[in-house]
């Protein structure tokens, strides 16, 4: 991967049926304009959807991602699981691993390191999130959570090149919270460099996730650092998506 795009990767998260992908086609034609040639559009749908976005965006430069996927790389007993050999059998590009719902629902470090591993044996990109909660950031931690997810995450871990980071701050998650520009370039930039120089990532790529929307994309696309962003509900509507993806150049 080289960092020649900006990336806009669209986490619908629990939302959207057989109806709701219509609301692509607008999303479609933008992304056909000359002057967004350096823009990467990625749609993370529910699984339930996954393979009709596929064959919807077949003829594109939009590409398809999983929400999560299961560590086991082998098919076995676990009900309601998707690995990720099977989201690449699909034609998925991407997963996003590591975010902080599913965090929540017990995806711990070892696990999240197992779920790369795994993707990345299938040859896909992955969306590694990472990301303090409020209590870790009153207390000043956050550097601290930061590089433990990082390095135990990215243990033994190989083709690092196929790794994007999304930073989501855990408080800022549907919050409408923000964090103030000093604040998200100094925590960016020590992801870069902590990648540069512990595992040799010589040209990383860091996304920034957390209540992204058309009011504050302005002031985030400020910011050279991101080199993208991770949008939850925003994304869920053709409109909502398409001012964010235009205010970042405008």
């Amino acid at each position: 991967m080289t960092n020649k795009y900006k990336y806009f990767v669209a986490n619908w998260k629990m939302f959207g049926n057989i109806k709701s992908t219509d609301t692509i086609n607008r999303v479609i034609k933008l992304s056909k304009q000359k002057n967004l040639k350096k823009v990467k559009i990625i749609y993370c749908p529910p699984y339930t959807l996954l393979s009709i976005f596929i064959k919807k965006l077949v003829n594109t430069n939009i590409d398809v991602g999983a929400q999560n996927c299961h560590q086991s790389q082998n098919d076995g007993p676990y009900t309601g699981s998707i690995n990720s050999q099977m989201i690449k059998n699909l034609g998925c590009k991407y997963v996003i691993v590591g975010h902080s719902e599913n965090r929540t629902n017990g995806d711990n470090n070892y696990l999240i390191n197992q779920k790369i591993k795994s993707s990345l044996s299938n040859n896909l990109n992955v969306l590694f999130c990472i990301g303090e909660n409020i209590k870790e950031k009153k207390s000043k931690r956050t550097k601290l959570v930061l590089k433990t997810q990082l390095t135990k995450g990215l243990n033994k871990v190989k083709n690092i090149d196929k790794i994007i980071i999304a930073y989501e701050p855990v408080w800022s998650i549907g919050s409408g919270l923000v964090p103030k520009n000093k604040e998200l370039i100094g925590n960016i930039f020590f992801i870069k460099n902590f990648l540069k120089k512990k595992f040799k990532k010589s040209n990383p790529k860091v996304l920034y996730g957390g209540s992204v929307n058309s009011k504050n994309i302005k002031n985030l696309s400020l910011i050279k650092e991101i080199d993208g962003f991770l949008i939850g509900g925003a994304s869920q509507r053709s409109n909502k998506f398409i001012d964010i993806i235009k205010k970042t150049f405008n």
